[in-house]
């Protein structure tokens, strides 16, 4: 590498950590597609296809190199030398698949949530479920009373947390930026996605929403501005708090994985397929709903069956990709 302190952004950006070839160059595009496509689902972290597609470990090791040296250069403008010490060309690469792919599906996934509802949320709530197996199966000791007391404070945590949660959030730039802040922390905790946490926060649809916006009018309703905030979020979030959660990780995974386990249990009301409004008001000509309750069908009918199916086909899946998972990272060679 040039010495440092005469390095150009050029020379950073390709001695930088990443594919060497424009073939692998096509297949970390590819792999970071098929992230983004994981991202948008509900019950399908992008850990697990990083974990599938090999590429976990310098997943963890660019997110990690995103460090306090890389921000004193930017802040001192050494851009370069800040480009230097972050593993920038992988990140590039692997964001511009997550993205194209996240950009060119929210319409899909919106149009499913709005359109085929019912059907949606079983599907997400088969995906869901099989995520608390999936954890669960990597706690050892799962059954001891420490990590039952934690998976019960877990569940009980998020009953509380979904319950005090209106159906609609508010949507204040503040807000869209926390949100990014938490949903990115999915990038790093095993088996639990972003999208989901987006569920909770009562801001999948919103965010999905924005994406759609953009990819067809940009300028329209403030979908640039809310992609911006929430963008900056996730940022300060991953600067933030990945160091923080690897060391969660590390000294406390058991526990950590517990009371993810718990957290899952207590959130599944909120993907229920079948509600009804019990409360809500027009704001802007737009209705709101403040207040929503669970039902169950009344007849066993073929949009029933259908919905059976694909609760069965989102649990089934998220083990297989599990399985899948733990293939690859045993198989994967260290790096």
């Amino acid at each position: 590498m040039p010495d440092s302190e005469h390095l150009s952004i050029k020379d950073a950006v390709f001695n930088s950590p990443g594919p060497r070839t424009p073939g692998e160059s096509i297949s970390l595009f590819l792999k970071g597609m098929v992230m983004g496509a994981a991202d948008l689902i509900p019950g399908v972290s992008g850990g697990t296809i990083a974990f599938i597609t090999g590429i976990y470990a310098n997943l963890l090791a660019a997110i990690s190199s995103i460090g306090k040296e890389a921000v004193q250069h930017l802040l001192g403008f050494r851009i370069a030398r800040a480009i230097s010490v972050v593993h920038v060309r992988f990140l590039i690469i692997l964001g511009a698949g997550v993205g194209t792919s996240v950009i060119s599906m929210a319409k899909l996934v919106h149009y499913l949530l709005h359109e085929h509802a019912i059907h949606t949320w079983s599907l997400f709530l088969g995906l869901i479920a099989g995520s608390i197996i999936v954890i669960g199966g990597h706690i050892e000791k799962l059954w001891n009373a420490k990590n039952l007391a934690t998976i019960l404070g877990g569940a009980v945590f998020a009953h509380i947390v979904v319950n005090l949660i209106p159906v609609e959030t508010p949507e204040a730039y503040w807000f869209i930026f926390l949100c990014g802040v938490i949903a990115i922390t999915a990038m790093i905790l095993p088996g639990i996605s972003g999208s989901f946490l987006l569920l909770i926060l009562g801001k999948y649809a919103f965010i999905t929403g924005a994406l759609k916006g953009i990819h067809k009018t940009p300028f329209a309703d403030n979908d640039i501005q809310i992609m911006f905030v929430f963008g900056c979020g996730a940022l300060v979030g991953l600067l933030g708090f990945s160091k923080v959660l690897n060391h969660i990780m590390n000294h406390y995974y058991s526990l950590t994985m517990c009371f993810l386990t718990g957290v899952l249990i207590g959130s599944l009301q909120k993907v229920w397929p079948w509600r009804e409004v019990l409360e809500s008001r027009v704001v802007r000509g737009k209705e709101k709903i403040l207040r929503e309750g669970l039902l169950m069908p009344d007849s066993f009918n073929a949009s029933v069956a259908l919905a059976v199916f694909l609760i069965v086909a989102g649990f089934v899946g998220v083990i297989l990709l599990d399985r899948l998972a733990n293939k690859g990272e045993i198989a994967q060679p260290a790096e």
